[in-house]
């Protein structure tokens, strides 16, 4: 059993055929087919149960896929570390966030790393903060920045809180005000036209549950938008939205007000896997993140604080 084979095995059970995986791998399918037959042989159990459908795994499949998963990642971080030691002239980090984030403070976290560390290679994975977690938890990733609504079970990540930021809903800087006061409760939000984020977002289920509590009813427009298009909406005066304090950061088409009567907050925190020591890489990206957060706790608005 080797590296290679694992690679082959684990690329077929995610992709389910062996052509496409041959394809993903840059292998031709006939030396797909004998890595795994080998791995077969060598574990002594077929592995996948082969369909005109696609190739299923079998019991066994089903067990050794989490061990070649984490055999592969261990591997990885054997060769980061062996770069490093040239100095953080070699390597990668691969870093994860929600969609969020990513409009945000990985922006300014990439920023100020990539300036710093030219020859290091960023890997972005975006998603929500379940299926970050999970990708951190199969070894597809270094760290992961996500939102206390995506729960982490204490024994096998590490999660340090780094900012709490406020929620605040966001107008056209082309229209009229939404109030005069400094803060708009919840209840006067549910009147407007809303822009409401796509049901995978933490966000909206975070919203959808303080509507709910307050026995209110949005009125919304547009369902089902990205972060993206939900600025671009707002701008375009179609709607409001509510969105986490920091994506405001450089949106000049866009006026925010405070949310009051409740206010929402969500805290934002960086993952990773407990029992994997980070690469000298992953360790100057968690220290640039900390500095990132701590400057945009600074600001003015006072929407952000350190957790």
């Amino acid at each position: 059993m080797n590296l290679e084979q694992l690679r082959a095995f684990v690329t077929v059970a995610q992709v389910g055929n062996f052509t496409r995986a041959a394809e993903q791998l840059h292998l031709a399918q006939p030396s797909l087919s004998r890595q795994i037959a080998a791995l077969e042989q060598d574990l002594g159990g077929a592995l996948f149960t082969r369909a005109r459908a696609g190739s299923v795994l079998t019991a066994a499949g089903e067990s050794l896929l989490p061990l070649a998963r984490r055999m592969l990642a261990d591997a990885a971080s054997v060769r980061r570390e062996l770069d490093a030691l040239a100095g953080l002239r070699r390597g990668r980090v691969r870093l994860g966030a929600t969609p969020t984030l990513c409009v945000s403070i990985v922006a300014e976290v990439l920023n100020a790393f990539h300036a710093a560390h030219p020859a290091i290679e960023l890997h972005i994975t975006e998603r929500g903060s379940r299926g970050l977690l999970d990708a951190l938890g199969g070894g597809e990733l270094d760290l992961a920045l996500i939102t206390t609504s995506g729960a982490a079970s204490a024994e096998k990540f590490t999660v340090t809180p780094l900012l709490v930021e406020e929620l605040v809903v966001v107008s056209s800087s082309d229209a009229p005000p939404l109030t005069s006061r400094e803060s708009i409760r919840l209840a006067e939000v549910a009147e407007l036209p809303q822009i409401v984020f796509s049901l995978t977002y933490d966000l909206r289920g975070a919203t959808d549950a303080a509507f709910e509590e307050a026995g209110l009813s949005p009125r919304a427009v547009i369902e089902g938008a990205e972060m993206d298009a939900v600025l671009r909406f707002v701008e375009r005066g179609i709607g409001v939205a509510i969105v986490p304090a920091m994506v405001m950061i450089e949106r000049q088409g866009l006026r925010e007000v405070r949310l009051a009567e409740p206010t929402l907050t969500r805290t934002i925190s960086l993952a990773r896997v407990t029992d994997i020591a980070p690469t000298p890489a992953a360790e100057v990206m968690q220290q640039t993140i900390a500095r990132t957060a701590a400057i945009m706790a600074e600001r003015p608005e006072a929407t952000m604080r350190l957790a």
